[in-house]
């Protein structure tokens, strides 16, 4: 039983997938379990066929107790097959009755139920020098134990003993999620602790290629020749066509996945101010009539965003993520500024990097090579890594306001809403001001009310009064 983490001991088996005799492969879901938390399914680590269930259904074990076992020595008969054969794992200390380990089995690297640790790749191993058949005697009884691995779960199980060929460390939600990505993990560079694959790796792996097609999973590109750009994904009609079903796959699967990730990991809350813009949007057509500015696109986007930058550098501690892997709180001296762009094949973030250091021209620039690429469908995985603070303008839509979902990895992200013209007190008198609602969606545990408050009402004054550009910076 693999510990599942926050502190639990033991988990009920809920349900078995598999039974003695079948096959299984590695990922594959053989259990599900449940703590005093979550249920949780647990894939296997290797190829084989299941040789035996230790614990039936309903039945509560403690973590690190083996509670299957998995023949990975294939057909042949077991006075044939070698210890050598067995997985890199040894069989557990105190295995069920009828399983002996054999004592001169070394301990290599415990592969883990779950996949927090390193395995073997491969099934099998090569034979030892001086490895034999088993004693004649012995092989009717020993042999199925000695061909048969039993999963032990341990937590993370970075230790040990390196194996042969390694498998890449990920950890179940995230095994299960480039499952469902058709992301291979073994072409996934990690960027967690210790080599950790995260789940920012696995979307990255899965986010659009360079080209506008949509990248076709490992499986499917070894199988298909090149062919070319595909239009939008074909949809199956039911049968009275009263219905059409969309496959949920590339972009908008990966961003549904991120989306609920972030949600319920994160505690969003988020804040909202109404205000006067009017100024703002005289000083976008002075710039757009500006000699220095010629041949730039210069809008209200531009602004805002050069807005949001000066209040980072107002309010720094707002432009962090929460680690937790190492319960730290990583704060950014440096704004990857993410602008939340609408595609025809779904929603993505990509980030001006060092936005913070560029001028104004400069960021202009970026805006719309960043806004050009993201439409063509040429963004690359690389410009969606490693943002910092994010930007979603719903204001293009028409829509006055909303409450953003976080972006996975950061701390806060800004709603732009549609900026119209209102009546407003201004100067002791109802007149019509161009009025606009931002709202600033916040990661409550490293961004506390005070500072996401401070943050939201700079990027409001600074927009209400944009000399503070100037004199803010």
């Amino acid at each position: 039983m693999p510990d599942v983490g926050e502190g639990l001991t033991e988990a009920e088996i809920l349900k078995w997938y598999v039974q003695p005799g079948d096959t299984v492969t590695d990922g594959q879901v053989v259990c599900e379990v449940e703590t005093a938390k979550a249920a949780v399914e647990l894939p296997i680590p290797f190829d084989g066929t299941v040789h035996d269930l230790l614990f039936p259904e309903g039945t509560t074990v403690d973590v690190g107790q083996v509670i299957i076992s998995v023949n990975v020595g294939g057909e042949a008969p077991a006075a044939e097959a070698p210890v050598a054969q067995a997985p890199v794992e040894a069989p557990s200390p105190a295995p069920a009755a009828g399983t002996p380990a054999e004592e001169g089995e070394p301990q290599g690297r415990q592969p883990v139920l779950v996949g927090y640790g390193v395995a073997a790749s491969s099934t099998k191993r090569r034979a030892r020098k001086g490895a034999g058949v088993p004693a004649q005697g012995a092989s009717a009884q020993a042999a199925p134990a000695q061909a048969a691995a039993a999963i032990q779960g341990e937590l993370n199980g970075h230790g040990g003993a390196t194996a042969t060929a390694t498998r890449p460390l990920a950890k179940p939600p995230v095994r299960k999620l480039a499952k469902d990505l058709g992301v291979d993990l073994t072409t996934v560079v990690p960027t967690g602790p210790d080599g950790i694959i995260t789940r920012e790796d696995v979307h990255a792996a899965a986010a659009p290629a360079p080209a506008a097609v949509e990248a076709p999973t490992p499986a499917a590109a070894a199988q298909a020749p090149a062919a070319a750009p595909a239009a939008a994904p074909a949809a199956a009609v039911s049968t009275d066509a009263r219905e059409t079903r969309v496959p949920i796959k590339g972009v908008r699967k990966a961003t549904a996945a991120a989306m609920v990730g972030s949600a319920f990991t994160a505690p969003h809350v988020t804040e909202f101010v109404t205000f006067d813009i009017t100024r703002t949007m005289k000083l976008v057509d002075e710039l757009k009539a500006d000699k220095d500015m010629a041949g730039l696109r210069v809008n209200p986007l531009l602004l805002i965003a050069k807005a949001v930058l000066v209040a980072v550098r107002r309010n720094p501690e707002i432009n962090a993520a929460w680690d937790e892997a190492n319960q730290e709180i990583v704060l950014k001296h440096y704004v990857n500024l993410g602008i939340a762009a609408a595609t025809p094949r779904g929603l993505i973030v990509p980030n001006i990097k060092d936005a913070h250091a560029q001028t104004l021209p400069e960021l202009s620039t970026s805006l719309s090579e960043l806004v050009a690429t993201a439409r063509e469908g040429k963004t690359t995985p690389a410009a969606m890594q490693g943002g910092t603070f994010t930007i979603t303008n719903v204001g293009v839509f028409g829509v006055d306001t909303g409450t953003p979902i976080l972006n996975p990895g950061e701390s806060a992200i800004l709603a732009v809403g549609a900026i119209k013209l209102q009546p407003w007190v201004h100067k002791g008198k109802v007149k019509p001001r161009q009025v606009t609602t931002l709202a600033l969606s916040f990661d409550h545990r490293l961004v506390d009310g005070e500072l996401g408050s401070k943050f939201l009402a700079d990027v409001a004054a600074i927009l209400e009064q944009p000399k503070r550009l100037m004199t803010w910076s």
